[in-house]
């Protein structure tokens, strides 16, 4: 195990900038970065599906880690190195390693519902690219659930190093921490930040940081270190805006919240669409009291 750690504190899941004709703002999106971390934020996700992954071509996928590297430094980046095949997650794994990231994250094989071996070839063919793996567990989005039993396993045989936990069953926390001490349990879902950091989480792959970070850092630096108070006001002002990370509308919400706040959210490539008129009231309507608070 190393002790360096890079996914441990607030890394942010990165949103996208696109310009109007949909192409990447890849200098909006460098800068980006930078104030993320000139806020606070300990490091950046980019490829996530937060970050539009999927919908993004082999060349733009590559860009993109590549200005966040120019922007803040490799050790500060840890790209989704989520395919279909596991092949073709190795080969983003090492340009990963090439441009000089410390850290990758993983979901499991998302093209069908895969089996536990399937799962186990999986994470050990893309740790074969020599950089660090966080798994990524979102049963909801990819049918395959990544148990704390199976956590214990991929960790044991060296394939992870730290989880990004999504199911939203907090509940796995403790049971993760006796099955496998040593695997750092990453939040990875903003509106269960408090209930994780409070059972031992190492830290938060965040989404509202995006368009709050120096918040979202206060939030998560209070509750890791036992500040209840200031974690309690700073959860129950955010939390309206948080439950959007949970929702299948997150990156649009997020975006929005962004525009708000003054940062370069606007559309998302297609398939995604425009929130309804009434949840785009909503978000607004939150953001803005939460703006209004003094919570940027």
């Amino acid at each position: 195990m190393t002790d360096h750690r890079p996914w441990r504190g607030v890394l942010v899941a990165t949103a996208l900038p696109l310009n109007d004709d949909l192409s990447i703002d890849h200098d909006a999106y460098a800068d980006h970065c930078a104030w993320l971390v000139a806020n606070g934020c300990d490091g950046v996700v980019p490829n996530g599906s937060l970050g539009e992954y999927q919908v993004l071509t082999t060349e733009e996928r590559a860009r993109v880690v590549e200005a966040a590297v120019a922007a803040i430094g490799g050790e500060r980046v840890m790209p989704g190195v989520a395919a279909y095949g596991s092949t073709e997650a190795r080969r983003w794994a090492e340009q990963a390693r090439e441009a000089g990231c410390g850290a990758v994250m993983l979901l499991p094989p998302n093209a069908y519902r895969a089996d536990e071996r399937s799962v186990l070839a999986h994470y050990a063919e893309v740790a074969k690219a020599g950089l660090p793996v966080v798994a990524y567990n979102n049963p909801v989005d990819t049918k395959v659930d990544l148990v704390p039993e199976l956590l214990a396993r991929l960790h044991g045989e060296g394939h992870i190093q730290g989880v990004k936990e999504f199911s939203g069953d907090v509940r796995r926390a403790y049971r993760i921490a006796e099955l496998a001490p040593d695997l750092d349990l990453l939040a990875g879902a903003d509106d269960v930040l408090l209930e994780l950091a409070l059972a031992g989480a190492k830290g938060w792959i965040a989404g509202y940081p995006n368009a709050l970070p120096a918040a979202c850092v206060e939030l998560y630096r209070a509750a890791v270190a036992g500040d209840l108070s200031t974690a309690d006001r700073l959860y129950r002002q955010l939390h309206p805006l948080l439950r959007w990370d949970s929702k299948v509308e997150f990156v649009q919400a997020i975006k929005v919240s962004m525009d708000l706040a003054g940062r370069h959210g606007g559309a998302c490539r297609p398939p995604r669409v425009p929130l309804l008129p009434e949840q785009e009231a909503a978000v607004r309507a939150a953001t803005e009291k939460a703006l209004a608070a003094g919570l940027a």
